[in-house]
């Protein structure tokens, strides 16, 4: 019954920013681990930032470009994003990790462009 659910993506300049927003649901599923990966088209994912207990960290080509914040009631993580690169162009994923299991959302697209 688990649903990880991504929203917030679209296409953007160079420069621009993007809020993503991520909502973890299900019985059972509390207060897991939460982060972001991207997939590059025709590449396997790879990780961009997550936040544990508070702690936050980052891939080092988004640091100081990207911020990411939960609520933890409700599950929900975000991922604010500026300065915005053509090479952010991804397929952005929420990830959840509660124990030894991982759930994953289907992503939302963000598209970085002249």
């Amino acid at each position: 019954q688990v649903q990880i659910v991504e929203s917030g993506g679209g296409s953007v300049q160079p420069g621009g920013s993007l809020r993503l927003s991520c909502v973890a649901s299900g019985s059972g599923l509390y207060m897991p681990n939460m982060g972001w990966y991207r997939q590059y088209p025709g590449q396997q994912r790879e990780w961009v930032a997550t936040i544990i207990s508070g702690s936050k960290n980052y891939i080092d080509s988004v640091k100081g470009r990207f911020t990411i914040s939960r609520d933890d009631p409700n599950n929900i993580v975000h991922l604010e994003m500026s300065s915005l690169k053509p090479e952010d162009t991804a397929l952005y994923l929420c990830h959840a990790r509660l124990g030894a299991r991982d759930y994953w959302g289907r992503g939302t697209q963000v598209t970085v462009s002249s």
